[in-house]
């Protein structure tokens, strides 16, 4: 046999084993762009209606993705940037005629968490803090397992109904409701 079509000869049997690696199959997580924050159920937010303290406080968006005001009732705020939700508040003050110009702040206070599973110390749910990555989610969950794959994991993304899930190295940047899993290796 020649010398160069041994490689060429190992080339199927690389691709199979690449191909066996747990989430080998499942495709790479999309690059998203620094976008602004979308709000989702159980994010804890602080409204500001300027001027009328009655009308401000702390509250949690529901399951169904609304929030429910004092005043105006039930608010769908999910998939809105907190800006949007503040524009949406204050036309809402508008129709009902609360207010002739409400000015409205939406600012978050606490993140929907990220969950961690698989091969970790201690899976469960975590609170999400900008800028945590993969690793930094596995490092509160008690760290990798000995029988981990630490290179790369599986990252369930999306809303309930419509999530994707993608393979992603370990440096990869989450979200607030983003599902890490860790493989355990084969071998």
């Amino acid at each position: 046999m020649r010398p160069w079509l041994r490689p060429l000869l190992a080339l199927p049997l690389l691709a199979a084993l690449v191909a066996c690696r747990p989430g080998g199959d499942l495709p790479p997580l999309p690059v998203t762009a620094s976008a602004a924050y979308v709000l989702g159920a159980a994010d804890q937010v602080r409204v500001i209606v300027f001027n009328d303290p009655r009308l401000t406080g702390e509250f949690r968006i529901s399951d169904t993705g609304s929030l429910n005001l004092p005043l105006i009732g039930a608010l769908p705020v999910a998939g809105r940037s907190p800006a949007q939700a503040g524009e949406a508040i204050a036309a809402e003050m508008r129709r009902q005629g609360l207010f002739r110009e409400p000015n409205v702040a939406v600012e978050v206070l606490a993140y929907r968490p990220v969950f961690v599973l698989g091969m970790v110390e201690r899976g469960g749910q975590f609170p999400y803090q900008p800028g945590m990555t993969v690793l930094s989610a596995a490092a509160l969950a008690g760290g990798f397992t000995y029988r981990a794959v630490q290179d790369q994991v599986s990252i369930t993304r999306g809303v309930p109904g419509q999530a994707r899930e993608y393979r992603a190295p370990r440096s990869a940047a989450l979200l607030p409701g983003d599902v890490v899993t860790v493989f355990e290796r084969q071998f």
